[in-house]
C-alpha cells in the first residue's frame, strides 16, 4: 500500500515555534485518550497555547487553525 503524506510533512521550510507548541499540545492531548472535539478544545484551553488573538479555544477557532496549519503552500 503506497504512502499519502499530508501536505504539512511536504514543507519546504521549517515550522514556526507556535506550530511546533501547538502540535506537541495535540499531541499530548491526544496521548490522554482525548479524541472529541469539545474535549479538545476544554484541554487545550488548559494549556498555554492561545490563537492569535489570545483568547480561548473554541471549536471554530480549533478548526479554523487546523485548516490554517495544513494549507498546501503555493
Amino acid at each position: 500500500m503506497p504512502l499519502n503524506l499530508e501536505p504539512v510533512q511536504t514543507r519546504r521550510g521549517s515550522t514556526t515555534s507556535y506550530a511546533d507548541a501547538f502540535a506537541d499540545e495535540l499531541e499530548a492531548i491526544y496521548g490522554r485518550g482525548v479524541h472529541d472535539l469539545p474535549g479538545i478544545v476544554a484541554a487545550l484551553n488548559e494549556t498555554g497555547v492561545r490563537p492569535a488573538d489570545g483568547a480561548d479555544w473554541t471549536e471554530r477557532s480549533f478548526t479554523s487553525e487546523l485548516a490554517r496549519l495544513g494549507a498546501k503552500e503555493v
